[in-house]
């Protein structure tokens, strides 16, 4: 009779667990995870694209770098990052990646004019994503078992 009781308390235990407790659990984890990763792609900041032609030794190529926004000064100038460069005629440089980045800071330097930077239109995404997480923070958290 022991063994039968402690098999039915067992199964009952079982079924709360793998269909109440884990699940909750499974959700939450998944809800953090949401959270994090819309809190992080809301403090990405701003990205464009900034172009310009350079000139060496009678030869000249268009210079596409893309940027992140670090900063604005009351100047209007922008403190950037470098994220990736390229140049239109690529016999006109050779260099390729971390030596093309390093190349174009020195020749750019940390700032660039605001005006002359064609930013990539977030704004539309960054409410989207604001309306997602507010949707998260105001899931009713009776759901989760707490």
């Amino acid at each position: 009779m022991i063994i039968f009781w402690t098999l039915l308390i067992g199964a009952l235990l079982g079924y709360v667990f793998g269909h109440y407790i884990k699940p909750n659990y499974r959700l939450q984890k998944a809800i953090i995870e949401l959270r994090q990763k819309s809190i992080a792609a809301l403090e990405e900041g701003n990205k464009g694209i900034y172009k310009t032609v350079v000139t060496e030794h009678n030869q000249s190529s268009e210079l596409v770098v893309e940027v992140k926004e670090l900063a604005v000064t009351q100047t209007g100038l922008v403190k950037v990052e470098y994220l990736s460069a390229q140049y239109k005629n690529p016999v006109f440089r050779t260099k390729k990646g971390e030596a093309l980045l390093r190349e174009v800071h020195d020749l750019l330097g940390e700032y660039l004019p605001l005006e002359e930077i064609e930013w990539y239109e977030t704004t539309e995404r960054h409410e989207n994503i604001k309306k997602y997480l507010h949707t998260l923070d105001t899931y009713p958290k009776n759901q989760f078992g707490t």
